[in-house]
């Protein structure tokens, strides 16, 4: 599994992140640990979860993943091999994520927060503290393939970035977190953070964790050179499209027990000309003679600009592909191929 560096830090991660959030409703822990421990054989250093996980997020299994991740780290006594991401939710009405007030990104949230996360995961640090979407109000993922209501609202008690910042450099001061990173950010936020880390306000961003896939490469636009320039890793997220690159909800299709059928959460891969847009991809990686999902994860870690792709599986055969995707030679006709499909169709998924 090749390794590479994390922003400017000096960790080096695994190009496959292993993802978690469905780890507490869809997983049990036995499959969790599981899970990791297949990853962990495999080359795998690094794992990303989140305080409102499992997804979908409810108060009866908030924080569980982590806690399934927790329990492992202590069987397994393996904290110094493995990187550890974790995420602090921003402004949401949901009260019971904050034992009974809304959460914002504001110094008692974000200590109240990383304080149960901590407790959850039992370790004294984590590597890598994602804010996991803005406080302001941004379409989700912020990055929109075209704008809507104009001008956007703004919340009056809106938090400042310096003000968010400034906690992140305490807990950075007293060895609680290692690194700071962002997640479902534009390119505004992203400089802004920056601009505010060089003026001495708190830590640099390392990285950004957007969602990333063949139908939607909107990260490309403009987030990409800024990335770029600025040493900011790419950790993107959703790289099978929530299922829908994998081709099993071709032509209208609905298995039991995938996600979809599940829950009603794929209204973001559900769009005019979606399902017409991924049949086609997943057709194209059949032409390939390749699984839609290798396929698909293969286009995702292969990006020049991409640190490490952030998988998610429900079964182990599921992960094993998933892993396998890190091998795939991704030729330049596979990519010609995608891009000309590009081209036709766009972002319709943003």
């Amino acid at each position: 599994m090749q390794l590479r560096r994390l922003g400017r830090t000096d960790l080096h991660v695994s190009a496959i992140c292993l993802g978690t959030m469905t780890w507490g409703q869809q997983n049990t822990e036995a499959d969790a640990h599981a899970q990791m421990d297949y990853a962990i054989e495999r080359g795998v250093n690094f794992l990303d979860t989140a305080e409102i996980y499992a997804i979908p997020p409810k108060p009866e299994t908030q924080g569980r993943t982590e806690t399934y991740i927790g329990n492992w780290l202590s069987a397994r006594k393996n904290r110094d091999r493995v990187i550890l991401a974790t995420k602090v939710a921003g402004r949401t009405a949901d009260t019971w994520l904050r034992g009974g007030r809304p959460a914002k990104l504001v110094r008692e949230d974000i200590m109240y927060a990383i304080t149960n996360s901590l407790k959850r995961l039992q370790t004294d640090y984590v590597d890598l503290y994602q804010i996991h979407f803005p406080e302001r109000k941004v379409p989700w993922g912020a990055n929109p393939a075209r704008v809507g209501a104009w001008p956007p609202p703004r919340d009056a008690d809106e938090t400042p970035i310096e003000e968010t910042l400034s906690v992140f450099a305490d807990l950075v001061k007293a060895g609680t977190i290692r690194h700071l990173g962002l997640s479902n950010e534009s390119t505004w936020g992203l400089m802004k953070y920056i601009h505010a880390s060089e003026k001495g306000v708190g830590p640099r961003v390392q990285s950004v964790q957007n969602a990333y896939n063949l139908v939607n490469r909107t990260f490309e636009v403009n987030l990409a050179e800024a990335c770029y320039r600025e040493d900011v890793s790419l950790l993107p997220y959703s790289p099978l499209a929530q299922g829908y690159l994998t081709g099993k909800y071709d032509h209208g299709a609905r298995p039991p027990g995938a996600r979809s059928t599940l829950f009603n959460r794929g209204q973001r891969y559900e769009k005019p000309n979606a399902a017409e847009t991924q049949l086609e991809y997943n057709n194209l990686a059949r032409a390939f003679g390749m699984e839609p999902a290798l396929f698909a994860n293969a286009f995702v870690v292969s990006r020049p600009f991409v640190t490490s792709n952030i998988i998610g599986a429900t079964t182990i055969p599921q992960l094993d592909m998933a892993l396998k995707s890190a091998e795939v030679n991704f030729t330049d006709e596979m990519l010609q191929a995608v891009d000309a499909i590009h081209q036709r169709t766009g972002n319709p998924c943003p």
